[in-house]
């Protein structure tokens, strides 16, 4: 029986994962998925971190757990950002070595390249330059997990390796008008603009901005893949100082394109434009998604379809009913 504590069960992407575990064991597949909530463990506890660990003695750790959020929320809580995600991962990756704990898959984000870099990015364009300095905070954090890893796995022998996915969306994501990021932001206001009957919907930015969007359900695929891959595979198509994996899906659109369509999804026929004095980020963000294409694996979920799917749960919430 194998003895997965998955970190972060109630967010998008751990739900994602945790659905998929679940999947293989109503298959009938030997494993046992450990969770805990955050009232539960509280991961930036160190002491707390270690007693679960050393009681559980887990086989294999995922860490989908981070303290996440868009462009506002990273401006406004940059001393958040960094500490608690530097904590988690500290204390998690840590404790789980300390704990006898061989194979570990630890979840990131594609924000750690740098503002100015050749697109689509690739692995090896990890610190060849400054940082966004909207979300340089968490990118600083998710940074230090990818090192954290490679150095737990050169030192010690470990088996702990990185997934830096795109833009994520999907059910289960975070629908606050303010703290969420632009996929899920955009939703929530066009869909309040077309049950309120409002004529117009103003874009934070020009809508110039390219972005790359990945389903969660493919995320959740993509992180068994890399998980289940054998060493040797991992191996011989990482290295030992630039080991994580570019997740995506390798096409991407404007912010003005995401918005026509997320109007269309949502029934909104009026006007969109744009705010111009609000920040546009980084101008364009694709991943080259080479590396995990050589090892066998591609996204499935078009954003047309992704997109309405992800309508239709927000919709299904009670919060959000019209």
């Amino acid at each position: 029986m194998q003895r997965i504590y998955l970190a972060g069960h109630r967010g998008m992407v751990g739900g994602a994962i945790l659905r998929r575990l679940q999947d293989r064991q109503k298959a009938g597949e030997a494993l046992e998925v450990l969770t805990k909530t955050h009232a539960e463990l509280d991961l930036t506890n160190q002491i707390a971190v270690r007693e679960f660990m050393q009681s559980e003695k887990p086989d294999v750790v995922i860490l989908a757990a981070a303290k996440v959020g868009g462009i506002h929320a990273n401006n406004t809580y940059p001393a958040d950002f960094i500490y608690e995600n530097l904590m988690i991962e500290c204390n998690v990756i840590h404790q789980a070595f300390e704990a006898g704990v061989q194979r570990l898959l630890q979840l990131g984000s594609s924000c750690i390249y740098p503002k100015a870099v050749p697109q689509p990015m690739k692995e090896d364009a990890l610190l060849t330059g400054t940082l966004e300095p909207t979300n340089e905070p968490y990118a600083v954090a998710k940074i230090a997990g990818i090192k954290l890893c490679e150095s737990y796995n050169r030192q010690h022998g470990t088996d702990y390796r990185s997934v830096m996915p795109t833009n994520l969306y999907g059910p289960g994501d975070n629908f606050h008008p303010e703290n969420s990021h632009v996929l899920p932001a955009l939703i929530r206001r066009f869909h309040e603009a077309a049950r309120d009957g409002v004529d117009e919907v103003v874009i934070w930015g020009s809508g110039k901005p390219m972005r790359e969007f990945l389903h969660v359900d493919d995320m959740a695929e993509a992180s068994l893949f890399v998980l289940d891959l054998a060493k040797e595979t991992y191996e011989a198509n990482t290295d030992p100082m630039l080991s994580h994996i570019n997740v995506g899906t390798g096409t991407d659109v404007s912010i003005m394109e995401l918005a026509q369509m997320v109007a269309k999804v949502t029934g909104f026929t009026g006007k969109i434009s744009n705010d111009p004095s609000k920040p546009d980020g980084t101008m364009k963000k694709l991943m080259d998604v080479g590396r995990l294409a050589d090892m066998g694996w591609k996204a499935k979920v078009d954003l047309k379809n992704g997109l309405a799917e992800t309508y239709d749960w927000f919709c299904a919430q009670s919060d959000y009913r019209a």
